[in-house]
């Protein structure tokens, strides 16, 4: 229960940071495009590339930190960072057709889910 408590705390950071940082970045830049969204989820993949050497290449971090870190923290911060992550797994692992279904098929699946959402939500 102790772990459990200390991953929403450690996800309730993570959503103000997002929250904190995208309004900054907009206020900066303006809102005609995402620029929020786009410096959150950048940062996010360099923080979760970050964190995950310190971790497992470095033993900078235990695996309790790693855990509290990128799926408290940085699953709130960003799902982005997470799908990237996976993503140059399977570019490393040369994985070229599971690495493009992935890419593409999550933009693509979500864009129709958004697509989908919004009209199911239009109609009710």
């Amino acid at each position: 229960m102790h772990k459990l408590l200390l991953i929403a705390l450690a996800g309730a950071a993570g959503t103000l940071c997002r929250y904190w940082l995208s309004g900054a970045v907009y206020d900066a830049l303006g809102r005609d495009f995402p620029w929020g969204t786009w410096a959150v989820n950048i940062l996010g993949s360099f923080l979760f590339g970050l964190v995950w050497v310190l971790s497992e290449e470095r033993g900078f971090l235990s695996p309790q930190a790693r855990i509290l870190i990128l799926t408290g923290f940085m699953g709130a911060f960003t799902t982005f960072s997470t799908f990237i992550f996976e993503s140059g797994e399977l570019l490393r692992d040369a994985q070229w057709l599971r690495l493009a279904l992935n890419i593409a098929g999550q933009n693509a699946v979500g864009f129709a889910g958004l697509v989908l959402g919004s009209s199911l939500g239009r109609i009710l």
